[in-house]
């Protein structure tokens, strides 16, 4: 984002909820914005002594203390998740410590800067150091350090028995990262870079999803069981990674793989953002569409009594705006200036600050928009004073301003420095020190670069680490802020709003979509279950936020043929029957359209014109 669209705040406040930072962050960090949807979030509040995943290990920081777990799988139908047997790694001074709550079956040494240390839980872990150590076996479950100890030591689990793991283990032990960086260098493309020390190659570990990136537009060459990539990208530091296809440890998030090289190159699908449907409406359709607009249309009644949830009232700004493009796209256009009306009347109270019951005020400790209700009320609009659903919300909100911009470009002009302080909010791309950043936001603060989709969960400790349920919405606020881009003529914004999408769409195909006969989950799990109901660090449950389970079995899952006769129950709402139906037009669009014009009532997202849109524009 240019640095002159990042001048605007919302009214700063002083929340009575949010958690101050722990000391995980130095005090010379606390004056900057602060992430706040980290894979590493449970550090910073509280004791930051609740565990984080770093794949492929559960890493917890006591005191002095460094806990390190390569944690097995507890499975059954409804949930699994990641066990931790714990290795501990303490230093006192020059002094270093390990205790495991195993016991030390041996201890023995090949070098005097490498040791093996075989547990009674069966698993070896491997001790590399870069001058050499001096380990002793200490009672039944420590190790201890006699001497002293100056320089880097490095820790590993070995993920199997193939001497193979740990010959490549000894070949790229000498080298170690110290700083990463990921940046979209162009459209759809992620380039991360390593800084490294010592001598060699860098040996890293890639997650199924990365694999998939990697190996796009990169010709190839099967070796034995390694797989060279060659780099598309003339910038990169290597002019090649090796995938390493031989050596891998296991994760809940499938098979991390190792893959040499300080510079990688992922290359998602091209996808265009547009304003309309992809393949266009029927003509055919276009007068059954506008008769529905035009009773959706007469309903909008900006002097009602709404919502006051920033969730809420986002979906019914978005819903309206919907029809201004539906009816754009069906050459409805007499209805247009109403609906325009009826945004300006409905978005800008919460530019402005004049809807009284609630609005977008800056929060100064973690730098970051938190609302009215939720700087008092860590429960109100979903969490989203503490950091919860910010993609989510936000999202729905850039949509319809989006759209309003179109419309009325003049409006869009006068408002522009709001919208893009709620862009900001989430879509920070630079760094404090970049001449184009917003300083007052965190870098992207719910998309997490290295798993490629985004958190929802803020700042809560949470056992099982950051969550997201709702992928759909968090496709939704990319493809929002690319239509803003679209709007302002912001080319880079369109860019990298339309590249993070297609992460974040990939992302859910990969681990949210549960596959019959892929392996990348149990078997049990995999067997009652077609999509992940909450998406965890360290678990996937079948459950829901909202509801029970019983809610997901109606339409989360998207089995159409499964959950149709699930319809029937008694108190399934309309709501969930308008989603599910759209799905139906897919295969059967006329018994789809039938059912859809029986419903008495659409999710408040929804409306009778948008899903006879859908139906008429998949063909």
């Amino acid at each position: 984002m240019a640095s002159s669209n990042a001048l605007f705040l919302f009214p700063e406040t002083k929340s009575s909820v949010l958690p101050d930072p722990s000391r995980f962050f130095s005090p010379d960090l606390l004056s900057n914005p602060l992430p706040t949807n980290s894979f590493f979030q449970n550090f910073t509040l509280k004791n930051g002594d609740q565990a984080e995943y770093f794949h492929p290990y559960l890493i917890k920081s006591v005191d002095s203390s460094l806990c390190i777990s390569y944690p097995s799988l507890f499975h059954n139908s409804d949930f699994f998740y990641e066990r931790k047997p714990v290795y501990n790694f303490s230093v006192s001074g020059n002094s270093i410590t390990i205790s495991t709550s195993h016991g030390v079956r041996s201890l023995s040494s090949s070098s005097s800067t490498k040791w093996s240390d075989k547990l009674t839980n069966n698993q070896r872990w491997l001790i590399y150091a870069s001058s050499p150590i001096d380990l002793t076996k200490h009672g039944d479950s420590s190790i201890h350090c006699r001497g002293g100890f100056t320089g880097i030591v490095r820790i590993t689990v070995l993920p199997g028995s193939n001497p193979g793991y740990e010959s490549t283990l000894d070949r790229f032990s000498s080298c170690y990262p110290v700083s990463g960086d990921a940046d979209f260098t162009k459209p759809f493309t992620l380039k991360y870079m390593w800084e490294k020390r010592g001598s060699g190659d860098l040996l890293m570990l890639a997650h199924p999803l990365h694999l998939k990136l990697l190996a796009r537009d990169a010709s190839s060459l099967f070796q034995q069981s390694t797989l060279l990539l060659v780099c598309p990208d003339r910038g990169c530091t290597n002019s090649s990674v090796t995938v390493l296809d031989h050596f891998r440890y296991k994760s809940i998030d499938g098979d991390l793989v190792g893959v040499v090289g300080d510079s990688w190159v992922l290359k998602p699908d091209s996808v265009s953002v547009t304003w309309h449907s992809m393949k266009g409406v029927k003509k055919d359709s276009y007068k059954e569409i506008i008769s529905a607009l035009g009773k959706d249309v007469n309903g909008l009644n900006s002097s009602a009594e709404v919502t006051s949830s920033s969730y809420f009232y986002g979906k019914l700004i978005a819903r309206a705006a919907r029809f201004a493009l539906i009816a754009e796209e069906v050459c409805y256009l007499d209805v247009i200036p109403k609906i325009v009306t009826y945004l300006k009347n409905m978005i800008e109270p919460w530019l402005d600050g004049s809807f009284k019951p609630n609005g977008f005020l800056y929060d100064p400790k973690w730098g970051g928009l938190i609302t009215k209700q939720g700087s008092k009320d860590s429960q109100a609009d979903f969490g989203f004073g503490i950091y919860n659903d910010h993609h989510y919300h936000i999202g729905y909100f850039l949509y319809a301003i989006a759209v309003l911009a179109k419309f009325d470009p003049l409006w869009g002009e006068r408002y522009r420095a709001q919208a893009y302080s709620l862009l900001a909010d989430f879509m920070t791309f630079g760094r404090k020190d970049d001449n184009n950043s917003n300083s007052s936001y965190p870098r992207l603060r719910n998309f997490d670069l290295f798993k490629l989709h985004s958190w929802a969960g803020g700042l809560t400790e949470f056992w099982d680490g950051r969550n997201q349920e709702s992928t759909s919405e968090a496709v939704n606020a990319y493809y929002s802020a690319a239509l803003l881009g679209l709007a302002y003529g912001d080319k880079h914004l369109v860019e990298t709003a339309s590249t993070i999408m297609t992460l974040e769409i990939h992302a859910a195909k990969m681990w949210w979509q549960v596959k019959k006969g892929e392996a990348l989950y149990p078997k049990d799990f995999t067997a009652e279950n077609r999509v992940v109901g909450v998406l965890w660090s360290t678990k996937r449950d079948s459950s829901l936020w909202f509801g029970p389970k019983e809610w997901k079995e109606l339409f989360v899952k998207q089995l159409v043929n499964w959950t149709l006769p699930a319809l029937q129950r008694n108190g399934v709402g309309e709501g969930w029957k308008g989603f599910l139906y759209a799905l139906e037009s897919l295969y059967d669009k006329d018994g789809a359209i039938k059912k859809i014009k029986r419903l008495n009532m659409y999710d408040d997202g929804n409306s009778l014109s948008n899903l006879l849109w859908w139906v008429h524009s998949r063909d």
